[in-house]
Order: C-alpha cells, then sequence, then structure tokens
C-alpha cells in the first residue's frame, strides 16, 4: 500500500515584487492556512516520509511553514526540490510520483504543487473511495487543500491514473467548517 498526498500552495499575493510568477509569496492568509495544514497532518497520521515540493516560492513556503507546523510531533521526512512540478500537468505529476521516489520508495509521499496540475491529477487518480470527498474535490482544489489517495501498489511505478481511493480531501474552509 503507498499513500499519495497532493497538498496545493496556500494563498498567495497577487503579484511578486520581481514580477515573475514563481517568486511569488504567501499572503497573511496563506501563511496562517499553511500552519493548519501542517498541523492537521500532524493529527492525522501516516505523515508524509518523503516530500516532493516546486520550487516556486509559494510551494517552498507552504512546505515551510506546514513543517514549522509538524516537526516538534513526527519523524523528518525526505524533502526534494523539484523545478519540473512548477507548472506540471497530471501526466508530468503521475511521472514524477512514478520515479522521483526511486531508491527511497517512501510508503507516503507528499507533493506540493499548483493547480491546474494538482487539481486535475487528483481526479484523474482517483478511482474510488470516499464520495464526500470526491463530490468536495470535484469543482477545486482550493489553496492549501489537501488530496489524500490510497493505491494498493508496492512500488510507486504502479500507480496509475483511476487506481487511487480517496481516502480525503480536507480544505482550512473544511477544517473551519467541521
Amino acid at each position: 500500500m503507498r499513500r499519495l498526498m497532493l497538498l496545493r500552495h496556500a494563498k498567495t499575493e497577487t503579484d511578486a515584487p520581481s514580477g515573475r510568477d514563481q517568486d511569488r509569496r504567501l499572503d497573511h492568509r496563506g501563511q496562517r492556512d499553511a500552519a493548519e495544514m501542517g498541523d492537521w497532518m500532524a493529527t492525522h497520521p501516516p505523515v508524509p516520509d518523503t516530500v516532493l515540493v516546486s520550487h516556486a516560492v509559494r510551494a517552498r513556503q507552504t512546505w515551510d511553514i506546514a513543517w514549522e507546523a509538524m516537526k516538534d510531533r513526527v519523524a523528518t521526512p525526505r524533502v526534494e526540490i523539484l523545478p519540473e512540478l512548477y507548472g506540471a500537468d497530471p501526466a508530468q505529476i503521475l511521472e514524477t510520483i512514478r520515479t522521483a521516489t526511486i531508491p527511497a520508495n517512501p510508503k507516503q509521499l507528499l507533493l506540493v504543487g499548483h493547480n491546474p496540475g494538482m487539481h486535475e491529477a487528483a481526479l484523474m487518480l482517483t478511482g474510488g473511495g470516499d464520495k464526500a470527498s470526491a463530490k468536495a474535490l470535484a469543482d477545486n482544489l482550493p489553496t492549501a487543500g489537501l488530496a489524500v489517495l490510497d493505491f494498493d501498489v508496492k512500488d510507486w511505478g504502479d500507480v496509475a491514473y483511476r487506481r487511487g481511493k480517496l481516502v480525503l480531501f480536507v480544505s482550512p474552509k473544511l477544517l473551519r467548517l467541521g
């Protein structure tokens, strides 16, 4: 069994001072939401043992703030910054899942990236699971939204579209409602 967690970066400023999209930073709400999601992950194991993060500032900040909220309660994961996750489409995300985890072959893998690719990948990887979560995820993977999927495989190379079981979908807004 392998668990995949797809986390979209948290809320950002509209424009970066540099004018470059990948330099956009988290705004105040984004910082709060990233911490909230880190706290949630720490209290809802299993936690990731490997984390793959887009090189964009907002994705790295999302992980750094989430990790700060988790670090005193969970084991330290292996973290890789991957430029290919910036702007990745579902096929690129699937390829990253299948290959970037070699040789470690972690049991729990977290990707921190961007829409539309992360949302589309979550939808394409889901082949069943929690119907309420699937309904909530259908329209959008919001900022700081987290989709958790289980795959009945021994190796990440066997992950495929429609093979994942959506365990849950959670976001800061859903946590505040629930």
